[in-house]
C-alpha cells in the first residue's frame, strides 16, 4: 500500500533562493517541452525525449533532471486524454472540453519537480537532505516532522519525492510503501449512509452532523463574496491568505469522521459497507440554490479516507449499490417512495415501523454488504474428484 509523508524543508536564505529558482527553471522548461509535444501529436516519452533532451541539457538541466522533466510532461498529457476519454471535461464539442485540447499544457512556475535517489538523498538521523539544484548540489537541508513519518520514511520509502512550495515554504512529499495487514472475517458489516445534513450516519447508531460545517461553509461563502468585491490590494491579499483555508478544514473534518468509523468496525470485527456515489453529480437535478451544497459536498475525499484507513487496519471493506436505500425498510424490506416522509423520518406503510431516515438507510446498506461480500468470497465446496 502506497502513501505519502510530507516534511518541511527549513532552508537558509540562500538555500530557498536556490529551491526558488530551480522550480522556476524545471518548470519553464516543461512549458517549452509541453509546446513540442503538442506540435508534434504527443509523441510517446522515447521520442519526444529524442526532440528535446539535448535542448534540456543545454539550458543547464541535469541528466537525470531532464528525464523528469520529460516524464513529467508525457504523464501530464495522459492524464489529459484519460479525463477527455472519461467525459470529465464536457462532451465532445463543449466549451470546456474544445478549450483543453486546443492548447499545450501550462505549469504553473512553483509546480511541483518530482526527484529520485539520483538527485535526492536523506540523511534521516540528521534530518537533513541533499538534492539537485540549478546553482549545484545543495547540503544539509534540514526538515521538520513527526516521529512517526520519520520512522515511517526510514522504514518503508520507495519511489520518487516531490519537491513543492506553498505559501512561500518548502515540502518535500515521499512516497512511501507499507505492507498491508491481511483481512479478517468479519463478524458481520457497519452500513455508511453519506448524505449533506449529516455527513455520515453508520448503522451501528454514529451520526455524524454536517449542521456545523455547513454553517462554516456559508461563512466562508459570504467571507469571500465579501472580499472579492472590494476589489483592494488588501482584500486580494487577504484571500490569498486564506486560500485552502476552507479545504484543510473539510479533509480535518473527514479525518475524524472517517478514523471513527473505522475504529469501532475494527473493536468490532466488523466489515464497512459504502455506497457507490460515482456519478452522482451528473445524475442528480437540483434547483440553483441546492447546487452549492452539493458541489461542495466532499463525499468522494470522506470515501477514500474510510478506504485508506480501512485498508491500513485489515478491516474489510465493500462497496454496493445504494439505488432506494432510503426508501426501502430496513425490517421488513418493503419499498416505496412515500416510506421516506421527510428528511429524517422513515415510517414504513407495510409493518409500520418508525425509524431515522439516514439510520434506515445504513442498515440497508449493511445488509447489502454483508450479501456482496458473501458473493465475492471465494468457494469453499470441495473440487470434485
Amino acid at each position: 500500500m502506497k502513501i505519502v509523508v510530507q516534511v518541511k524543508l527549513l532552508p537558509t536564505s540562500e538555500q530557498a533562493s536556490a529551491l526558488g529558482a530551480t522550480l522556476r527553471t524545471v518548470n519553464e522548461a516543461a512549458c517549452w517541452v509541453s509546446t513540442v509535444a503538442f506540435e508534434r501529436g504527443v509523441p510517446r516519452e522515447y521520442e519526444l525525449r529524442t526532440h528535446t533532451y539535448p535542448q534540456l541539457k543545454e539550458r543547464g538541466l541535469g541528466a537525470q533532471v531532464a528525464q523528469h522533466v520529460i516524464k513529467k510532461v508525457r504523464d501530464a498529457y495522459t492524464a489529459l486524454h484519460a479525463n477527455i476519454r472519461a467525459g470529465n471535461l464536457g462532451k465532445p464539442g463543449s466549451k470546456r472540453r474544445t478549450k483543453a485540447g486546443s492548447k499545450p499544457i501550462a505549469f504553473r512556475p512553483e509546480a511541483a519537480q518530482p526527484y529520485d535517489d539520483r538527485c535526492l538523498s536523506w540523511q534521516l538521523d540528521a534530518q537533513t537532505v541533499s538534492l539537485w539544484t540549478t546553482a549545484g548540489r545543495l547540503k544539509n537541508i534540514a526538515f521538520a516532522c513527526s516521529p512517526d513519518a520519520l520512522e515511517t520514511l526510514r522504514q518503508y520509502r520507495r519511489g520518487e519525492s516531490d519537491l513543492v512550495v506553498r505559501g512561500g515554504a518548502f515540502y518535500l512529499t515521499a512516497t512511501c510503501d507499507i505492507p498491508e495487514p491481511e483481512v479478517y472475517e468479519p463478524d458481520g458489516f457497519v452500513g455508511v449512509d453519506f448524505g449533506i445534513v449529516n455527513i455520515a450516519t453508520a448503522s451501528t447508531g454514529y451520526r455524524a452532523a454536517g449542521r456545523g460545517l455547513n454553517r462554516y461553509r456559508a461563512r466562508q461563502l459570504a467571507l469571500r463574496a465579501k472580499l472579492q468585491n472590494k476589489r483592494t490590494k488588501s482584500a486580494k491579499r487577504r484571500l490569498k491568505a486564506r486560500a485552502r483555508r476552507e479545504q484543510r478544514h473539510v479533509r480535518n473534518t473527514n479525518h475524524i469522521i472517517a478514523k471513527t468509523i473505522v475504529t469501532e468496525a475494527e473493536r468490532t470485527a466488523h466489515g464497512i459497507a459504502l455506497e457507490e456515489l460515482k456519478g452522482i453529480r451528473q445524475r442528480v437535478r437540483l434547483r440553483k440554490p441546492q447546487r452549492v451544497a452539493l458541489h461542495s459536498w466532499a463525499f468522494a475525499q470522506l470515501g477514500e479516507l474510510v478506504v485508506y484507513k480501512a485498508r491500513r487496519a485489515g478491516v474489510p471493506l465493500v462497496h454496493v449499490d445504494p439505488a432506494y436505500t432510503s426508501q426501502q425498510c430496513s425490517e421488513c424490506g418493503h419499498t416505496d417512495k412515500r416510506n421516506r416522509v421527510d428528511q429524517g423520518l422513515f415510517i414504513c406503510r407495510s409493518c409500520g415501523v418508525v425509524a431515522h431516515a439516514d439510520r434506515n438507510a445504513s442498515r440497508n446498506i449493511a445488509t447489502r454488504g454483508a450479501a456482496a461480500w458473501t458473493a465475492g468470497r471465494e468457494s469453499r465446496v470441495p473440487a470434485t474428484p
